[in-house]
């Protein structure tokens, strides 16, 4: 496990969360919009958000109406403005208008989980934090680096749990990034990229999507993440 996220460092050198932000608000903002949706598309519509929106006192006291025209492209814009308008108006009454920096009271905002919470901790705070999401669900499962790998419904609270154990806190966060990096650019969820993955060596999923065993001497080699050798598709 440690060698493979040692390769996994390689691959991708520098982790950083690809939502953008300025303040601790705007990124909690910005992860409950992320929720069954892009970071891209996230992306595109939080410039108008913050414009208008930058702080609780604004967004607690919005039209519902116009913050759901503005994020009407992430998908279930009637849900996710009410929470923005929520979580605003809770911080304002419980948090002096703060994110707090603690996991038991940001789930108490509408609509964060552990998942966005932990984004929040780790990235706006520097407090360690392992969030879970699709990407590392399925690429800790492949790499069976948890015990549930054949479970068909995981508990993304017991594979934070399980995964933590392995690792120090202060790799929690850039071990999410890189996971959910990897998952993302090779190991798709439905066909993966195994004849380029770094991790095809090790990984006991590769031959079942390969179809025959790897050859560890046709795996891809990163050096401060570039790629020195690089493979035919066919």
């Amino acid at each position: 496990m440690e060698q493979e996220y040692a390769i996994l460092c390689e691959e991708f050198p520098v982790a950083e969360c690809a939502l953008n932000f300025n303040t601790p608000f705007q990124l909690l903002v910005a992860t409950v919009l992320s929720a069954q949706t892009t970071d891209k598309r996230v992306n595109s519509v939080t410039p108008e958000l913050f414009s208008q929106y930058p702080c609780p006192e604004h967004m607690a006291h919005a039209n519902q109406t116009s913050i759901e025209e503005i994020i009407h492209p992430v998908g279930f814009y009637h849900a996710k403005s009410r929470h923005l308008i929520g979580l605003s108006q809770m911080l304002l009454d419980d948090f002096q208008g703060q994110v707090p920096q603690d996991m038991d009271e940001l789930v108490k905002l509408p609509g964060v989980g552990r998942k966005t919470a932990n984004v929040v901790l780790g990235n706006a705070f520097n407090i360690p934090g392992f969030p879970v999401d699709t990407h590392v669900t399925r690429v800790t499962g492949r790499l069976r680096w948890r015990h549930d790998w054949r479970s068909t419904h995981p508990d993304p609270v017991a594979i934070e749990h399980e995964i933590c154990q392995y690792f120090p806190p202060e790799d929690w966060t850039d071990l999410s990034h890189r996971l959910i990096f990897h998952g993302r650019t090779t190991c798709h969820a439905r066909k993966p990229d195994c004849s380029h993955c770094p991790l095809a060596a090790s990984c006991p999923s590769a031959e079942l999507f390969l179809g025959a065993p790897v050859d560890a001497d046709t795996v891809p080699v990163y050096s401060s993440g570039q790629l020195l050798t690089n493979y035919p598709h066919d």
